[in-house]
This record gives C-alpha cells, sequence and structure tokens, in this order.
C-alpha cells in the first residue's frame, strides 16, 4: 500500500467515524435535554468530515487517471476494497468510542450554555483542563448493551434492514461512480457524475424512513415514552446495521459501477 492510498484511507476513515459518532449526539442530547444545541455542536466535526471528502473525491479521482494513463500501476479494485475496509474499521472505532465521546459532548453542551461561544469552547476544551477530562471520561461500551440485544429488540426489522441498506449505497456510491470510470475509461468523466443513481436510494431511505423513526424516538425520551436504556439499545443496533451495511458494499462495489457505467453510455 503506498502512501497516496494510506492518505485516501485515513480521509475515508475520518468520514465514516464522524459519521457513527453521530449517533452518540442523540444520546448527548437526551442526557443533557438539549437537542437542538448538540446538533449545532456536531456541526464543527461534520465541518470535518465534509473537508475530508472534499478531499477524497479529487484524491481518488486522480490515481484511477493515473491508473488509466499508465503513469501508476496498481490494482484499482484491491484499492477500492481497502477503502471500504476502511470504512468498516472506522465504524468499529466509532462505536467503541460512542460511550466516551457521549460523555465528552455532554461536558461541551453544558460549557457551550453558560459561555454560548463557539471558540471559547475549543480553547476550553485544548487548554482549560479539556484533555485531561476525555482521559477520565474514556469507556468502553457497557456489556448490558450488547448483551441484552437478542431478548430485548428497540427498533424493528425493517428499520434495521432499512439501515444496512442505506449505509451499504452510501458507502459504496461514490466510489463505485468512480471506479465505473475505470472499467469504462470512455465514459469516466459522464460515470464520475453519477453516484446519485446509488446514493439516491440511500438518501430516501434515510429520509423517508430512518431519520423521522430515530427522531420521533429521540422525541419520545425527552417526554419520557421510552426510557433511556431502551434507547441506548436501539442506537447499538443502529450502528451494528451500519457496520453491516459497510461490509455489503463490499458485494455491491462491482455491480454498482457497472450499473453507473451502463447508465453513463445510455444516457
Amino acid at each position: 500500500m503506498d502512501t497516496q492510498l494510506w492518505l485516501i484511507c485515513f480521509l475515508t476513515f475520518v468520514i465514516h467515524l464522524i459519521g457513527t459518532l453521530a449517533y452518540s449526539v442523540r444520546i448527548a442530547g437526551v442526557r443533557t435535554r438539549r437537542i437542538a444545541v448538540s446538533f449545532a455542536l456536531f456541526s464543527i466535526l461534520v465541518l470535518v468530515s465534509r473537508t475530508s471528502n472534499s478531499f477524497l473525491g479529487p484524491f481518488l479521482a486522480k490515481r484511477v487517471e493515473s491508473n488509466l494513463a499508465g503513469t501508476v500501476s496498481t490494482d484499482l479494485l484491491a484499492d477500492f476494497r481497502w477503502l471500504l475496509i476502511s470504512a468498516s474499521l472506522a465504524t468499529v472505532a466509532g462505536a467503541l468510542l460512542i460511550p466516551t465521546f457521549q460523555r465528552v459532548f455532554c461536558r461541551a453542551v453544558e460549557h457551550f450554555q453558560v459561555h454560548r461561544s463557539v471558540p471559547k469552547l475549543i480553547l476550553h476544551g485544548f487548554f482549560k483542563g479539556g484533555l485531561s477530562f476525555v482521559k477520565d471520561a474514556a469507556t468502553l461500551p457497557a456489556a448490558a448493551h450488547v448483551g441484552n440485544l437478542r431478548s430485548t429488540r428497540s427498533v424493528s426489522w425493517s428499520i434495521t434492514l432499512l439501515n444496512v441498506g442505506a449505509s451499504a449505497l452510501w458507502t459504496v456510491g461514490v466510489f463505485a461512480a468512480l471506479y465505473a470510470g475505470a472499467l469504462d475509461p470512455a465514459v469516466r468523466v459522464t460515470s464520475s457524475t453519477l453516484s446519485s443513481i446509488i446514493n439516491g436510494g440511500a438518501t430516501i431511505m434515510m429520509a423517508v424512513f430512518i431519520d423521522p423513526h430515530l427522531s420521533g424516538m429521540t422525541d419520545d425520551v425527552i417526554e419520557g415514552k421510552v426510557g433511556e436504556v431502551q434507547f441506548r439499545r436501539a442506537i447499538v443496533w443502529l450502528v451494528a446495521s451500519r457496520l453491516a451495511g459497510t461490509l455489503l458494499a463490499q458485494a455491491l462495489l462491482v455491480p454498482s459501477a457497472m450499473l453507473i457505467a451502463w447508465v453513463a453510455k445510455v444516457i
């Protein structure tokens, strides 16, 4: 694995790590009863994810172009497999970090409620005991939340499976579009713009089914209709289904790329 591929894998890791940690923001919002503030503060990390994504596309496109031009000789399919592995590893890392992250994030929300300043919050995090608090807050997921998953379901099978499918499509969309250009170089420019063919399905599933369901459950916890323990188990199910989706993306990569290459020819 060369340096360029390491960099692209790192960017992929960052994007999917932040995507997984987004689930813990809901837990922090429930615990602090500050849903809006929690999402507003998390947008800082979303900026990091979007910045990583803005570099990922060009770097990966350049790698494909270099292979087609013969200046770099690598197995592109293997490269994309490594990127999907990075997405899966990031999801696992994010799952392990959720308990620690939600504790730190609760502290950040409480600090923001007092000072109402993001710059002050960042300075406090790095220079006034924030890093020592992270060390004290570090913990692994409780075994009870994982061990009782089979005995008590907090999310329906339909939502779980939809999240698997949405995660798989979202993970593979951009990669499939770029790999389609390698399969058929004659339409590689068109193919690179057609990731929405794959991502569109994920967007619909997330917007119509998954996000409204999770938002409704979050409101139910705030109102006392659903317990926090049940809500945490729901988050565990959704994180597990996200991981399953990144693994399923391995199987969808080539078929999705072939579909995009075909559409690029016929449009």
